[in-house]
């Protein structure tokens, strides 16, 4: 999609949830009364320096609430401009980079507005580097991206713009690519960089403990070439690989100086089967104030 048709894109409609009442509460006070609940328990290390980025994991809320509230309670009561979401297609579509071409997002805790001024910079600044920009797509069903919408509406203090990204080519070059993108939108602006990968996909728990791992240790050494390595290598695995590494990427472009894994867990403390097993992981990403 050239960068014209995405300017010209006037869908005036709101993206209706998909996953509402499925991967999280559908009633509103339920959801908020779920989500305060997860970030009330968090147990989130005080860290120095401004929180950048944050990695969480995307499965429902039932599973992976617990760990990516540790990573949002970091958050808890600061306020952002905008959000920007990076997160893996789980639909099919032949296009490599997509956004929604929506006005913006619904879940049952209300609306949030996504920035079109900013993805129409970022859609720029990657069909200047790779030729291909952001394609917007409407009504589309991936969870991994909204998921996260909840925890941000109930931890920040005010409201955001959202930038929504999602990534089907993660290939290293076009994942650098769209990091270079973000890093030169978001430079001087009050943006919180969000990440959503689930780690391994149906090992034994033991097993995935070890992929986990490796793709954790390469996130705490603000290591994005390193992910890729222990992908290659069959040390680690991450379903959100490419978003992972962007937001290295990005964040390290934008002064970042660390990044703290705080919470790792699998699909067994819900569903007590240690024989398949998703991982998650919550990792948060600060530079000096």
């Amino acid at each position: 999609m050239c960068y014209n048709n995405l300017m010209n894109t006037k869908i005036k409609d709101i993206r209706p949830s998909p996953i509402a009442g499925a991967w999280y509460p559908g009633n509103p006070q339920k959801l908020r009364t779920s989500v305060e609940g997860y970030l009330a328990e968090a147990d989130t290390p005080t860290l120095q320096g401004e929180v950048l980025g944050l990695v969480v994991p995307h499965a429902g809320h039932i599973y992976s609430g617990p760990v990516a509230a540790c990573a949002f309670n970091a958050v808890r009561g600061r306020s952002y401009d905008s959000v920007l979401i990076v997160s893996p297609s789980h639909q099919y579509y032949r296009e490599p980079i997509l956004t929604s071409a929506h006005q913006s997002y619904a879940t049952p805790l209300g609306t949030v507005e996504i920035d079109r001024q900013a993805v129409n910079a970022i859609d720029r600044h990657l069909l200047g580097n790779l030729g291909f920009g952001l394609t917007p797509v409407a009504y589309d069903e991936e969870h991994s991206l909204e998921i996260e919408l909840p925890f941000l509406q109930v931890a920040l203090e005010t409201s955001f713009t959202l930038i929504p990204i999602m990534l089907r080519d993660q290939s290293p070059k076009t994942a650098r690519a769209l990091a270079e993108a973000i890093a030169a939108q978001v430079k001087g602006q009050n943006t919180l960089l969000v990440a959503s990968s689930d780690l391994s996909h149906f090992h034994t728990e033991t097993q995935a403990n070890k992929l986990d791992q490796a793709i954790l240790d390469q996130v705490a050494a603000l290591d994005p070439d390193g992910l890729y390595r222990v992908m290659a290598d069959g040390r680690g695995e991450a379903c959100g690989l490419g978003p992972i590494a962007a937001l290295l990427w990005a964040a390290k472009e934008l002064g970042a100086e660390h990044a703290a894994v705080i919470r790792h867990a699998t699909s067994a403390a819900v569903t007590g089967d240690r024989s398949s097993v998703v991982g998650y992981g919550a990792a948060i990403i600060t530079r000096s104030a």
